[in-house]
């Protein structure tokens, strides 16, 4: 059976007919499918009621296997094995689940490692669940584009007990080497907790083949699921070591007991999971993981990097300043460009429904997916000409600054 043109997918995505969507790392678009999944969801609950949580209907788990089922899903597109992803809510949910079910009391430990290109979310977690006598050392960007890897590692040192950082950098795409940063980790003695929202689906992960201990990612992203699906990887081996504080009944051996006094954690990964879930994201979720399944990461990939490269020859030509690392190996699927007046030639590149984003400190971000047209690339770029060279990016100021 002949593959389809990664193009032939755009019939698939609804809002790519009314504009130029190039802003997929920041929210993916929805795939129409979608709208069969909540009709799913929403038959399911007129149909069974409180019995979903124990009765699968159509194709679906009940709602109580949900959270397992999505996460094995989306398991194969980060090497992660059956069993070992499970679903919650958003970054700071998991991150905070997680922190709270470390060993914080190991002799000798004392700090974590992050970096100031992290999505500030996780720094703020990280730092409001550490113990007191915890710092947090912060390796700082040189470029505003990468992390040098040397002082990375340097900073990992037998003090270190969690080394937090982003896979993929969110303001410039940088990706950072996850395996070496796994291995000076192990070698002292730490471990690693990723963040995934700017890698999988994007770009080939494989968290057992990096030995990754922890990953977090989102679905709304590269894997066009919207918000509400995050999922969390724990090295199996691991698993049994975390006894989270941040906690709920679906994390009970024996929920339907109602005993107040005894609380006995799950032996599975389900020992992480807290109340109740967002049942309706969970199937919005599974669209998109499904479709990125269908096309392929190694195929998003490679037109990934011819599309970013042309981004990069295109912002060069006009001579805009490039915030993205221009070797392909370490750029993920986001080229951040900033023209003279950014910011207000990125409200204008709305108001012509070509959709963006800006970043403070960066410029306008560019992630076209593997639905995106080289036609539509090359047309922004000529926008953003016709804005500076027009003057129509003067009305424009910093009051509607949203996204």
């Amino acid at each position: 059976m002949t593959r389809p043109h990664l193009t032939d997918w755009r019939s698939e995505f609804p809002i790519l007919a009314t504009c130029s969507y190039l802003i997929s790392n920041s929210l993916g678009a929805m795939p129409a499918r979608v709208y069969d999944t909540l009709r799913t969801y929403a038959d399911t609950w007129a149909t069974l009621g409180v019995r979903a949580w124990g009765t699968p209907y159509a194709d679906q788990p009940s709602w109580w296997d949900l959270k397992g089922a999505v996460g094995d899903k989306i398991a194969p597109l980060m090497g992660a094995p059956v069993g070992s992803v499970l679903m919650h809510e958003n970054a700071s949910i998991a991150n905070s689940i997680l922190l709270s079910a470390l060993d914080w009391d190991a002799a000798g430990r004392d700090k974590v490692v992050c970096t100031d290109q992290d999505f500030p979310s996780d720094v703020y977690t990280l730092r409001a669940m550490i113990p007191a006598h915890y710092r947090v050392e912060m390796v700082r960007s040189q470029d505003g584009i990468t992390i040098d890897t040397d002082a990375l590692l340097d900073a990992i040192d037998e003090r270190t007990r969690l080394v937090s950082i982003s896979h993929v950098l969110f303001r410039s795409a940088y990706i950072l080497p996850l395996r070496q940063i796994v291995e000076k980790a192990h070698a002292v003695g730490a471990q690693v907790l990723a963040n995934g929202y700017h890698s999988v689906g994007i770009i080939p992960v494989d968290v057992t083949a990096d030995g990754v201990d922890f990953y977090i990612g989102g679905t709304l992203k590269w894997l066009c699921g919207g918000p509400g699906g995050v999922f969390l990887y724990v090295r199996p081996d691991l698993l049994p070591t975390l006894r989270p504080r941040v906690t709920g009944w679906f994390a009970h051996q024996r929920p339907f007991e109602f005993d107040i006094e005894r609380f006995d954690l799950r032996e599975d990964r389900y020992r992480l999971a807290n109340g109740t879930p967002a049942v309706a994201a969970l199937y919005a979720v599974q669209p998109g993981v499904e479709i990125i399944a269908e096309v392929g990461v190694a195929a998003i990939r490679a037109n990934s990097i011819r599309q970013t490269e042309l981004m990069v020859q295109l912002a060069d030509a006009a001579g805009y300043r490039v915030v993205s690392p221009r070797e392909a190996a370490v750029r993920g699927g986001t080229v951040t460009v900033q023209p003279p007046h950014a910011y207000e030639v990125s409200r204008e590149l709305l108001a012509r429904q070509i959709v963006i984003d800006y970043r403070e400190g960066a410029g306008i971000r560019i992630a076209p997916h593997f639905y995106t047209t080289d036609d539509e690339i090359r047309a922004a770029f000529d926008a953003i000409a016709d804005i500076l060279a027009t003057g129509a990016w003067q009305p424009h100021t910093r009051r509607d600054f949203v996204t």
